[in-house]
Order: structure tokens, then C-alpha cells, then sequence
């Protein structure tokens, strides 16, 4: 979508119902884990693959009809605490859906992957645009799916991950729960800018306009309106409040030297000041706490989509 004309407010929109094609690649006594492959809704212009690619987990016994859909951020390694979240929770009776999203390697022609750090305006838009849809192509297939709960579905997001699963829980009322792991959003923060490398002629007239876009939005609907900047529609500030009155849980690092601090509170104020933990950690190390993160999400998701119908908070 070129940058002047914004011919469509919700780049997000798409026709579903693409066929999965499921393969199984390890069983244990508890659970059974599948290699998956699925056409993208909008294959790319920029990254070369047609195809989206995850890992599915399943119970073999116990399964509560729940979905846990978990994506990770940006660099392969991101998709470790995933697997490992994956392995936990379908233990407990959870099926898992780990994406890999278009800038991991199995996706990522190898042109690309050597300029990644130098990806322009509208590829960082496409990014955005297949990641979320992406989302949306497992949530369409999760609620035709005769062992799952159409009211049992959740994102869990990590870094990179979590603000795509924040823009997904915003435009995708079937997801019913969320955890966002060291995420943030208002990307007008001159923090933010710095991180990006990206200076606008004037902060404060930068933030000014985009909170006269937020007003807009809670008044008529992001979909509703066009963006004065592009961007808006990748900032999960546009749709936290869609997540407002939802069960949602976030998880950030104190010392976060790659999400600024000021990002996350407005993201928090936003989606409605859901339960929030600060660890004494940062962007990376946040993992040495993974004993305590693990049993936080279960024990969230246990009391969100893993419990009985009718008793669900």
C-alpha cells in the first residue's frame, strides 16, 4: 500500500479459509507435535515464500480444547522460549501453535537476510501486514477445527512478537486472551526514534498528531478513518483499546534497552492497565526468570482459556 494514498484503513483484512497441511514429526507418551505449512494471505512482494510455516503440538490425552498460538520476535533465537513454552503447556492439556514468522530463516530468501538491519518503509509494512494475517490464517483454522474451542483461543507474543499479537488481538475479536512479553507501542517517543534511527523535523507536533488520530479512533474506529502517517496502522497504540475489558497479561524487563520503559506504560494505559510485571531483567536476560514466566502464563491461560466454560475470567 503506497505511502500517499492509504486505499485500505485495515491493511489487516483478508480472505480466509486456507487448507494447512500437517505432518508429524515427533510423538511422545504425552503429546504429539506436527510440522505445519500454509499459503500466506498476502504472499509477498519483498521475501519470496508464498508459504507460512509453524510446529503444532498436541495433547494426546487431556486436551481442554484450548489454543495457545505463541510468536516469537525478531532473530531466530526468539523462537527458542517459544518451543519451550509449547513443550510446557501442552503438558498441561494446551495445544500449541508456534508461528515462524517472514524474517525467520525458513522463510527468508538469502538476499534479504543479509540486509535485514537496512529494510526499507514498505518492506517493514509488509512485515507487519503478512505477520498479523499470518496470525489470522491460524485463528481461521483453529475455529474449524473439530478438537478446538472456538472460545478457547490465545496469543502469546514475544518482543516483536508481542506488538504483532497486540495489532491481531485488536482487529480479531476470536482471540480471547493475550500475553505480551517485553513489548511496547506509541512509536512517536523520541525513545523510540532513537532505537530506529529515524528523527522526525518535530517531536512534539509528531506526538500531537498522532494523539488527534487516537481520538479519531476511539471515536469512530480505526477502520474508519485514514492515517494521516502509515505507520499508525503498525503502532499497537491504534488498537490497545480493543483489548480493553479482554484478559490480557504483560510481562517486560525493567531495564529494557530495546523496548523504551514510556512505551510500554502508554501501551499498558491503553489496553486498560491490565495485570503488568516488571522483572529485574533486560530485553534478553528476562529469560534467566523462564521458571517464572512459564508458570505466570499457565497459570493465566489456565484461568483464561483452559477452564471450563461459563468459568472463564
Amino acid at each position: 500500500m503506497p505511502e500517499s494514498n492509504f486505499e485500505e484503513v485495515n491493511p489487516y483484512s483478508y480472505s480466509g479459509g486456507c487448507p494447512f497441511d500437517l505432518r508429524l514429526k515427533e510423538e511422545t507418551r504425552r503429546w504429539r507435535r506436527y510440522a505445519v505449512a500454509f499459503p500466506t494471505a498476502f504472499p509477498s512482494r519483498y521475501f519470496g515464500d508464498s508459504q507460512a510455516y509453524g510446529e503444532y503440538f498436541v495433547p494426546r490425552q487431556g486436551h481442554n480444547g484450548s489454543l495457545a498460538i505463541l510468536v516469537h520476535g525478531w532473530g531466530d533465537r526468539s523462537l527458542i522460549p517459544c518451543r519451550f513454552l509449547a513443550r510446557s503447556l501442552v503438558k498441561q492439556g494446551f495445544a500449541c501453535f508456534v508461528l515462524y514468522l517472514v524474517f525467520h530463516t525458513v522463510r527468508i530468501p538469502a538476499f534479504v537476510k543479509d540486509r535485514l538491519s537496512r529494510l526499507t518503509d514498505d518492506e517493514w509494512f509488509e512485515i507487519y501486514r503478512i505477520s498479523v494475517t499470518d496470525i489470522r490464517s491460524i485463528v481461521d483454522w483453529a475455529t474449524s477445527h473439530e478438537r478446538i474451542d472456538r472460545e478457547k483461543i490465545a496469543l502469546v507474543g514475544i518482543s516483536l512478537g508481542g506488538i504483532f499479537s497486540v495489532i491481531t488481538m485488536g482487529v480479531e475479536a476470536r482471540v480471547k486472551a493475550g500475553v505480551f512479553l517485553v513489548s511496547g507501542g506509541n512509536y512517536t517517543l523520541p525513545a523510540w526514534y532513537r532505537r530506529l534511527d529515524h528523527q522526525p523535523l518535530d517531536f512534539a507536533a509528531a506526538r500531537k498528531q498522532y494523539a488527534r488520530y487516537l481520538s479519531e479512533v476511539a471515536e469512530k474506529g480505526f477502520d474508519h478513518i485514514i492515517p494521516p502517517q502509515r505507520g499508525y496502522l503498525t503502532d499497537p497504540m491504534t488498537f490497545a483499546r480493543y483489548l480493553r475489558r479482554r484478559p490480557v497479561l504483560m510481562i517486560n524487563a525493567r531495564w529494557d534497552e530495546a523496548i523504551p520503559r514510556q512505551g510500554t506504560v502508554d501501551l499498558w494505559r491503553a489496553s486498560g492497565e491490565p495485570p503488568i510485571i516488571w522483572l529485574p531483567a533486560t530485553h534478553a536476560s528476562i529469560w534467566c526468570a523462564y521458571p517464572y514466566i512459564r508458570r505466570k502464563i499457565s497459570r493465566f491461560l489456565s484461568a483464561t482459556i483452559g477452564a471450563p466454560p461459563g468459568n472463564q475470567g
